[in-house]
């Protein structure tokens, strides 16, 4: 089955994100900051991240997507967010956000695991 990488810092989230996947046959690694993150990435290859913008600064999900790009990285990107409910603000993907979705938290276990199988299904028809 699939490996998702859950990268948050808070871990009611990765708890319960991690709950829902291995419910749901995915195995998962995690992390709670952006170092862990990027070396879990590197050294297991998931096939789909879950990432939360703010970790220790509020941009460390931002500049964590960033760095994967610039490195070839193209693992999907599921981007957690409570900012834009919280103040307002409206993310838009592109060079600056170079993830895949944008999700609110809280999110529905029915939602994450449609966009997660989404985005892997649209990997595997690249890949073919």
């Amino acid at each position: 089955m699939a490996l998702i990488a859950v990268i948050d810092d808070d871990l009611d989230i990765i708890d319960a994100s991690s709950l829902v996947l291995k419910t749901h046959g995915f195995d998962v690694v995690t992390a709670t900051n952006p170092d862990d993150g990027y070396r879990i990435i590197k050294e297991h290859k998931p096939d789909l991240i879950i990432l939360d913008v703010i970790m220790n600064e509020p941009d460390d999900g931002f500049f964590l997507a960033q760095k994967l790009r610039k490195e070839g990285i193209s693992i999907p990107i599921i981007m957690y967010t409570s900012v834009s409910k919280a103040l307002g603000v409206q993310y838009d993907k592109g060079e600056m956000v170079p993830v895949d979705e944008f999700v609110e938290k809280p999110i529905s276990p029915e939602q994450l695991l449609k966009k997660i199988n989404d985005l892997l299904e649209a990997k595997g028809k690249e890949k073919k």
